[in-house]
This record gives structure tokens, C-alpha cells and sequence, in this order.
């Protein structure tokens, strides 16, 4: 749960690199949670509540993507990699670069210096 929070406080924070862990443990949580409202409102009959899981789907909407953009950071490409189907998930998947790179430190170890690779702090 707090993989779901992290990414809820960089709520459109497009920049850095996103662990794998950090990536799918959102979409897992957020997965549940829609389901959880859709199967409420079913179970309940209560259909109106179906809106409250569409307001939650536009409300994690930025989020989504700003860890998506992300992860396509840590695994050494462009935020817009993110756009193209099949390809994305591949790179969603795969193990992000090893040490840093141009979009920042790496998540799993971020003692690795940014100037070995030529990039300043910012």
C-alpha cells in the first residue's frame, strides 16, 4: 500500500524513473480499488454508485500515467513509449537500467554517483 501512496504523492511528477515494484504494486492497488466500488454497487444494486468508481478512475488518471512515463524512464526510454501498446507493456515488464541514467539516479540504487554517466544534480 504505500507503492500506491508513493506514487499518489508524485501525483504529476513526470520526472525520475519508477521501480517495476513501484509500477505494478499502483496498477495491482488500483485495480482492486475500482473493482472493489464496481463490485459494492453491483452487490448492493445500487448502480448510482457506479459513478464514484468513475470519479476514482478520472482521479488517478494523471497519476497513472505520470508512473507509467516514469517507468519507461528507468528502463533508459522517452516518457512517450508510454503511448505505444504492446512495446510499453514489454517495457513495463523488463528490469530497468543499471546505475543512472539521463532521467536520474537508479530506484533500486541510488548511491550510484550521476556524474559517472556526465549527468549534474538538479
Amino acid at each position: 500500500m504505500n507503492w500506491y501512496f508513493k506514487v499518489l504523492k508524485q501525483y504529476a511528477d513526470f520526472n525520475g524513473r519508477a521501480r517495476r515494484k513501484e509500477y505494478w504494486m499502483f496498477f495491482l492497488f488500483n485495480l482492486i480499488i475500482t473493482y472493489g466500488i464496481q463490485f459494492i454497487a453491483i452487490g448492493l444494486e445500487l448502480p448510482e454508485i457506479l459513478i464514484v468508481s468513475t470519479i476514482y478512475s478520472f482521479g488517478v488518471l494523471i497519476p497513472s500515467i505520470a508512473v507509467g512515463v516514469r517507468r519507461m524512464h528507468d528502463v533508459g526510454k522517452s516518457g512517450w513509449y508510454l503511448i505505444i501498446p504492446i512495446y510499453s507493456l514489454i517495457l513495463a515488464c523488463t528490469n530497468g537500467e543499471k546505475g543512472p541514467n539521463k532521467w536520474g539516479p537508479d530506484p533500486k540504487n541510488p548511491d550510484t554517483e550521476l556524474d559517472d554517466i556526465g549527468v549534474a544534480e538538479a
